[in-house]
């Protein structure tokens, strides 16, 4: 098959994907109106944007409605955006099985505002949302269970906050004396060091390798002393 041939398939093959969700997404449209802050086709999914205090409305509807049957929920993530206000994203991904789409839904918000949790309407977004507060810290009001899911109870921090360190803050190790594991501040054992150069090498400027003895010594035009022997 020819590139040409392949190009053509999948154009085809996208539109007739889109066509159907073309016309569920003017449904949607109509249907939520203002609540809908943003809506777009995306690699043969709907994109659907809403304010906090919209998705429980918003993801219920979906999941009701005739025409769209989203009953299952596929996953529920947070994104950090440190440079932006609001600084989170939530996204919900659902799916249709009796349609055969998919819906994401996503929504922005910030550590200090509480978005409402799902768990009335997909159960299985407890879990998400218990791993969304822990990795994320951002705090879902309804989910009867929101406790740390990964890491453990007296951790401090959200290890996937873009401003959270690499290192963490703690480490743990089995103490033989105590006999169990115990919990410490971080020691490296080599401080971190930024390199600003294509070569790590060049940061180096105090260091001799072996080899840069000879570039220090002048040149005489005379040959080495073994080679005067030979």
């Amino acid at each position: 098959m020819s590139d040409e041939q392949a190009t053509a398939d999948t154009e085809e093959a996208e539109a007739k994907v889109e066509g159907p969700l073309a016309e569920l997404l003017d449904y949607l449209v109509d249907s939520f109106g203002d609540r809908l802050i943003e809506s777009s086709i995306e690699k043969g999914e709907l994109a659907l944007v809403v304010a906090p205090r919209d998705v429980f409305g918003v993801i219920s509807f979906l999941r009701d409605d005739q025409n769209c049957l989203c009953t299952q929920l596929i996953d529920l993530c947070g994104v950090d955006y440190p440079s932006e206000d609001p600084r989170f994203e939530v996204v919900y991904n659902l799916l249709s099985m009796k349609h055969n789409h998919r819906v994401r839904v996503k929504l922005r918000t910030n550590d200090d505002e509480a978005v409402p949790s799902i768990v009335g309407i997909h159960p299985a977004a407890g879990w998400f949302e218990r791993e969304c507060w822990d990795l994320y810290g951002i705090f879902f009001d309804g989910n009867p269970d929101l406790r740390r899911i990964l890491t453990d109870y007296g951790f401090e921090g959200h290890p996937l906050r873009k401003d959270f360190p690499l290192t963490g803050f703690v480490e743990m190790r089995y103490d033989e004396q105590q006999k169990r594991v115990i919990y410490e501040p971080v020691k490296l054992t080599q401080d971190f060091r930024t390199f600003d150069f294509l070569s790590p090498w060049e940061a180096m400027t105090d260091v001799q390798l072996p080899g840069d003895e000879k570039a220090l010594k002048p040149f005489t035009g005379e040959k080495p002393s073994e080679e005067k022997g030979a």
